[in-house]
C-alpha cells in the first residue's frame, strides 16, 4: 500500500439555503445578494478525515446526520460548500435506489449507461455484460424498461453493474436492505472479493452488528459535525448511546462521545495488525485506558492456571467486561447482570455442554402496563448469536413504581470456546420504546468440557451422547 489516501477530506462543508416562503426566493434574485432572504442550514461542518487503500469504513448516525449528504460529495454528486476534496482512483456507489437508472431505459440500456458513467468504453461493457447480467440475475427483465422493475430487482442490477467494474472505491449507502438474503449474502461475498484484491469500501448501515463485523474503522456523524473516528465497536457502541436521546440528553451526549477524544486516522493503517480499541466507560467521567497492545476485547489480569481452563467453570474477578454501554434509564434500571451456575455460583468462565443461567433484576421509578425482558449474546466482532425475550407471544407483565424484578434466561451452552458478551434490556411495548438497555454488560468465555471440543464453528450441535460415526463401503458399479 501507498502513502497516499485514496480519499482526503479536508474541511469540507456542506449548506444549503432555506427560505421561508417561495416569494424570498425571487426577492433574492432582484437584490443580487444586497440582501438576505435565506437561512444556511449546514447538513456537514468541517469535516475531515483519510481514507487509504483496502480500508473498510463503516459511517453510521441518525436519519438527517449527513452520511448520504457525505458520500454524494465523495461521489462527485454535489459539490461541497467550502473544503477540500482529493479521490484517487475509480469509484462506484450505491446510493438511494434507483439513483442513475433511467425508467425508460431497458435494463441493458441502464447497464450500458451506468457503466458508462463509471468510466468504462463500450468495449469493456461489452466484454463484462455476460458477468453483469449473470450477477444480477434478473431473467427476462433486463429487456423490459426499468420503470416496471421491483426495488429489489433495481438493486440487484444496480449492485451488479457497480461491482463488476472493478472500483478501486466501493460506496454502499443501505441500498442492500432491501434484497433478499441470497442475494445480500452473494454481494456481500463480491464486497469482500474487491476488498481482498486492495479496494476500499465505505459502507452506510443503521445495522450495529453489520459495521462491526465488516469494517476495520467506523466514523460517528451526527448533526452534520464528525463525533467520533476509530474502531468499529467503540464508534457503535457511543451510536447506541445517541440514537434514541433528543434535546438537551442527545446535546449532552454530544459532548460526553467528543469528549471521548478519539484520535482520527490521519496516518495509513497496517491491515496486517488488529484494530486497538477505545474502551467505553458507563461513567462518562471517568478515563477507561487501554494497552497499546490489547485487542479489541479485554483479557484477564491474570491468565488463569492450564487446569482451570479445562473442565470446571469459574468466576474471574479479573475477567470483565471494558465495552459496556448503558442506555440513558428511562423509568427502570437494570443492574446485578450475571451469569450463575445450576447451584446458583456466579461465573464467567462456562462449561461447554452445560446449562446456565442469564439473571439480572430492574428497578422501576414508575408505573407500566405491558412491560417485557429480553436479552442476547453476541461475539467479540459484534455478531448476534441468541437472543431471547418474552413478547413473542404478546406475553408482558404490568409493574408499579418500585417494583424490582428478577429475570431470569435458562441457557443451554453450546457455544464452542471463545470469548462472548451479553445484552439485557427492558420494553415498553406499548410505546416500543427501551426503558433501559446494557449492551456488552458481562463478558464470559467457553472452555471446552472434560472430552474436549471439535467443533470449528462458533456452535457446536453435535449431541453430548453421539459421536461421529462413519464407514467405508465400495462404490456400486
Amino acid at each position: 500500500m501507498g502513502n497516499e489516501p485514496v480519499i482526503d477530506a479536508e474541511s469540507i462543508s456542506k449548506s444549503y439555503q432555506i427560505f421561508a416562503r417561495p416569494a424570498d426566493r425571487l426577492k433574492q434574485i432582484f437584490w443580487r445578494g444586497r440582501k438576505r432572504y435565506y437561512k444556511d442550514f449546514y447538513a456537514l461542518q468541517n469535516i475531515d478525515f483519510k481514507v487509504y487503500r483496502g480500508e473498510k469504513i463503516g459511517i453510521v448516525g441518525r436519519n438527517g446526520s449527513g452520511k448520504s449528504t457525505l458520500l454524494q460529495i465523495l461521489c462527485g454528486i454535489f459539490p461541497p460548500t467550502d473544503g477540500r476534496l482529493k479521490v484517487n482512483g475509480r469509484i462506484a456507489a450505491l446510493l438511494e435506489l434507483g439513483a442513475g437508472f433511467n425508467g425508460e431505459f431497458t435494463g441493458r440500456e441502464n447497464v450500458y449507461l451506468n457503466a458508462a458513467i463509471l468510466g468504462l468504453s463500450v468495449e469493456e461493457i461489452d466484454s463484462r455484460y455476460e458477468q453483469i447480467v449473470s450477477f444480477a440475475d434478473i431473467g427476462d427483465y433486463i429487456n423490459q424498461p426499468a420503470k416496471s422493475y421491483s426495488s429489489g430487482m433495481y438493486m440487484r442490477l444496480a449492485f451488479a453493474v457497480a461491482v463488476c467494474v472493478d472500483p478501486d472505491i466501493l460506496v454502499v449507502d443501505e441500498a442492500l436492505s432491501v434484497g433478499d438474503e441470497a442475494f445480500q449474502r452473494k454481494c456481500f461475498a463480491r464486497i469482500e472479493q474487491i476488498h481482498k484484491r486492495g479496494g476500499t469500501i465505505l459502507f452506510v448501515s443503521h445495522s450495529a452488528h453489520l459495521v462491526v463485523q465488516l469494517c476495520d474503522r467506523a466514523i460517528l456523524l451526527d448533526g452534520g459535525e464528525m463525533l467520533m473516528d476509530g474502531e468499529p465497536k467503540t464508534v457503535v457502541g457511543n451510536y447506541q448511546r445517541l440514537v434514541n436521546l433528543q434535546g438537551d440528553e442527545a446535546a449532552v451526549m454530544r459532548e460526553t462521545i467528543r469528549s471521548l477524544g478519539e484520535e482520527p486516522h490521519s496516518q495509513e493503517p497496517s491491515l496486517e495488525t488488529e484494530p486497538v480499541s477505545a474502551p467505553i466507560s458507563e461513567d462518562s467521567e471517568t478515563e477507561a485506558t487501554q494497552d497499546s497492545d490489547q485487542t479489541d476485547f479485554p483479557v484477564p489480569e491474570k491468565t488463569p492456571a492450564p487446569e482451570k481452563l479445562h473442565g470446571s467453570h469459574f468466576f474471574d474477578q479479573g475477567f470483565i467486561t471494558q465495552t459496556q454501554v448503558d442506555y440513558v434509564s428511562q423509568g427502570a434500571k437494570i443492574f446485578d447482570l450475571r451469569i450463575e451456575a445450576e447451584d446458583s455460583e456466579k461465573v464467567n468462565h462456562l462449561i461447554h455442554g452445560e446449562v446456565y443461567y442469564l439473571r439480572y433484576s430492574v428497578e422501576f421509578f414508575q408505573d407500566f402496563i405491558f412491560v417485557g425482558f429480553g436479552m442476547a449474546i453476541k461475539t467479540r466482532e459484534g455478531v448476534y448469536i441468541s437472543g431471547e425475550h418474552n413478547l413473542e407471544n404478546n406475553v408482558g407483565i404490568e409493574v408499579n413504581e418500585g417494583d424490582i424484578v428478577d429475570v431470569t434466561f435458562p441457557i443451554v451452552n453450546r457455544l464452542t470456546p471463545n470469548v462472548y458478551f451479553c445484552n439485557a434490556g427492558v420494553i415498553e411495548q406499548n410505546e416500543h420504546k427501551f426503558l433501559h438497555r446494557i449492551l456488552d454488560g458481562y463478558m464470559f468465555r467457553v472452555i471446552p468440557g472434560k472430552t474436549g471440543q471439535s467443533s470449528t464453528c462458533l456452535v457446536n450441535l453435535k449431541p453430548e451422547d453421539k459421536e461421529l460415526h462413519y464407514q467405508i463401503r465400495p462404490r456400486s458399479r
